[in-house]
């Protein structure tokens, strides 16, 4: 069960935790998302639950699943983000119910598990763990910064 400084945290953030920013996620060096994965769906239905249908994103057209099998989960937009030029990405974006929802409904169990399919799934897309996920956004974002 989660602390209760963890369900706070979420209770005082709760309008940040759910914007609907998709997350970009890169291969490993020499490694491609359709070598990683060649089916796709058929993975983020493995995963997550049925493909309901897809949705157009900056661009790209990416699947959604409206009902997935984990309750924490609310939504999932998840493809590739094909760049020319470039190499793929997985986009991604996780839409999960309130803590206090999920909780009250006696499936706080399943929040560690949501954490677990999550993690399982990109490490299987992208051959990176969760620190090394972190490590490679935090670079991004570091480059993007202005120097004054």
């Amino acid at each position: 069960m989660p602390s209760r400084a963890s369900i706070v945290t979420k209770l005082v953030y709760r309008p940040l935790s759910n914007v609907a920013a998709m997350k970009e996620y890169k291969m490993r060096r020499g490694e491609y998302l359709e070598e990683r994965m060649p089916d796709l769906k058929g993975s983020i239905e493995e995963y997550f639950g049925e493909v309901t249908g897809t949705e157009e994103v900056n661009g790209h057209e990416l699947y959604v699943v409206e009902d997935p099998d984990n309750p924490v989960f609310q939504r999932i937009v998840a493809g590739a983000a094909s760049y020319d030029g470039k190499k793929d990405k997985l986009t991604v974006h996780f839409e999960e119910r309130p803590a206090e929802e999920v909780i009250a409904e006696g499936n706080a169990d399943a929040a560690a598990d949501a954490v677990d399919v999550k993690n399982e799934f990109l490490l299987e897309a992208t051959g990176r763990d969760a620190k090394s996920r972190r490590d490679s956004m935090k670079r991004a974002v570091e480059d993007e910064a202005p120097d004054y």
